[in-house]
């Protein structure tokens, strides 16, 4: 059976499962899962840090995110067979070298003596960025070495930052931390034993990829706001990390606004139906009907969804898709503003909390055979 080390690694990232990891772990063991390779889905990865924790477990993860930065966190963390320290002298080489001005400098320095910020980060640092970046492509690194070198360098710009977490505005002053140096260091790694599989597609078309034996689905799709004066682009996760997304692709986009977002990022550009806060035609949230086919359509076993009390969905349309296609066999409310967790072993007891905010929910749900595909 699984262990329980949860010990991961991540960017700060808004919606972040780290503090979920002990009871989605917890629900995890309460289901019968393959004796010798237990299997799990994590179809929005996202910073992966719950990817990272199944692995860690012992599970064979399928690990699957539309975001390109995810799958290089994937890729390092998940696919990686090699001893950590055996990356030391690539990591070495990368602090060794000298600066320069590029791209990055151009777009997202700031000047450290000005006493505005307005830029991720200072010139010192997107300096040091132009020369790790460009010197990763020139090594010509496979893909595994490759996502380690790329995932140093974003975890280290992490470090470094001037932001509230995200890149759709910068703090006006700058932020204690981003007059620290730049430095890469080893992510913390593991040699994976199991035969991870790492994939960067739409959720749906995921789906068609997986085996008809996976164990555990988790999914943490990114609800759409419930707030109606939220412009769509501002809660959209393409959004929020586009640096991320050119940092690893090196492609040099063009940019607009304050902000200096990639143009793909847009409004038109940057749409997913589970950030969406419109009806469709049937009445019902795009949102809630893209959530009913998820459930449908996975093939597997066992089903951990997390819930966000400020999501698009309602809590009553949530609970009949979750009854249709499966058994609910446990509920978790994990209220982060009253630090308390509490467990619901009647299906309906969370509705009449739907209304309260700041907490998480997580479903555990068992596939019903009829509607197992």
């Amino acid at each position: 059976m699984p262990g329980n080390a949860i010990e991961t690694e991540a960017i700060k990232y808004t919606g972040s499962k780290l503090k979920l990891l002990p009871h989605i772990l917890s629900l995890s063991k309460k289901v019968p899962v393959s004796a010798e390779n237990p299997s799990v889905f994590d179809g929005f990865s996202g910073s992966t840090r719950v990817s990272q924790a199944y692995a860690k477990n012992g599970y064979r993860v399928y690990a699957n995110d539309i975001a390109v930065y995810s799958k290089f966190f994937n890729t390092a963390f998940l696919l990686n067979k090699k001893e950590p320290e055996i990356y030391q002298p690539l990591i070495d080489h990368l602090n060794s070298l000298a600066p320069v001005d590029g791209w990055f400098t151009e777009h997202y320095g700031g000047n450290e003596n000005s006493n505005t910020a307005k830029f991720p980060w200072q010139k010192k640092n997107t300096r040091r960025l132009d020369a790790v970046r460009e010197e990763i492509d020139r090594l010509n690194l496979d893909e595994v070495t490759k996502a380690v070198a790329i995932t140093s360098l974003i975890l280290a710009l992490d470090q470094v930052d001037s932001t509230l977490g995200h890149y759709v505005s910068y703090l006006n002053e700058w932020s204690p931390r981003s007059y620290k140096d730049l430095k890469l260091t080893v992510p913390k790694l593991r040699g994976n034993q199991q035969d991870n599989v790492v994939m960067n597609h739409d959720i749906f078309e995921a789906l068609k990829s997986l085996p008809d034996n996976i164990d555990i689905a988790y999914f943490d799709p990114p609800y759409g706001s419930n707030n109606e004066k939220m412009p769509p682009s501002r809660v959209r996760y393409a959004s929020y990390y586009h640096i991320w997304t050119t940092i690893c692709l090196n492609d040099r986009p063009e940019v607009f606004g304050k902000a200096r977002r990639r143009a793909d990022t847009s409004d038109i550009a940057a749409a997913s139906v589970f950030e969406e806060f419109r009806r469709g035609p049937s009445g019902r949230f795009m949102v809630i009907e893209a959530i009913e086919k998820l459930i449908r359509e996975i093939r597997a076993r066992y089903i951990i969804l997390s819930y966000s009390s400020g999501g698009r969905a309602t809590a009553e349309e949530l609970n009949e898709v979750l009854n249709t296609y499966g058994e609910i066999i446990e509920i978790e409310k994990i209220d982060y503003k009253k630090n308390v967790m509490a467990g619901m072993k009647w299906t309906n007891d969370w509705i009449k909390d739907a209304d309260e905010k700041n907490f998480e929910l997580l479903f555990l749900v068992k596939k019903r055979q009829e509607k197992y595909q």
